[in-house]
């Protein structure tokens, strides 16, 4: 109650709909206490449904969604990450397990966002960006123009950067946030892409 006075997280964006999580508190008792769930979980690839029995190691807050990192008694493998909200069906079972003593939470984490961002990072472009456009990238493409960027010769501050793209239709919508201050230069495909947006915004508001 004293932490709740004067602390008050609220994660999700100002835009965004918060998630649906009716089993949160249920997956929250289960990890503090060591205690085995057995689930009916939805997944993006079929069968969408399965059935799980999980060891609950611990609960990450991360932009508003609440995710489980749990190993699945059905395979024996390491801990793997479960949305709360895809929990369509839970029982507590009174076993109890231990968590291994080599885990580490913050560490298992920092890994399966790389991994994640690792596979979902396809391909490559090669950009321009005026100078106040390089402080607007974020995640994985604000590292890759930190680390690949090279200010052009002339004095305008234009940085040369080599950024990571999911795919050519992802990257055309990113890139289009960035207006008049980014300009593509390889792949190809993608400069057309955005060429061809350019120029049909150019027919409608002219």
């Amino acid at each position: 109650d004293r932490v709740a006075a004067r602390f008050h997280l609220d994660a999700p964006g100002w835009y965004a709909r918060p998630d649906d999580v009716p089993h949160l508190s249920a997956v929250a008792d289960a990890v503090w206490n060591s205690r085995v769930l057995h689930v009916r979980y939805r997944r993006w690839r079929a069968p969408s449904e399965v059935e799980r029995t999980l060891r609950p190691y611990g609960l990450v807050l991360k932009a508003g969604r609440w995710y489980v990192v749990a190993a699945a008694t059905e395979s024996g493998g390491p801990p793997r990450t479960y949305r709360v909200d895809q929990i369509l069906r839970l029982e507590s079972a009174q076993e109890e397990f231990s968590v291994p003593s080599g885990f580490d939470l913050a560490a298992y984490w920092e890994s399966y966002q790389e991994a994640f961002h690792a596979r979902l990072q396809q391909g490559e472009a090669v950009v321009r960006l005026a100078p106040h456009a390089v402080p607007r990238l974020s995640g994985p493409a604000a590292r890759a123009a930190e680390a690949t960027g090279r200010t052009e010769p002339g004095g305008d501050g234009w940085v040369r950067a080599v950024l990571p793209i999911e795919s050519v239709d992802h990257a055309h919508d990113e890139f289009l946030r960035l207006g008049a201050d980014i300009e593509v230069l390889q792949p190809p495909e993608l400069r057309a892409r955005l060429a061809a947006t350019a120029e049909q915004l150019h027919r409608r508001y002219s």
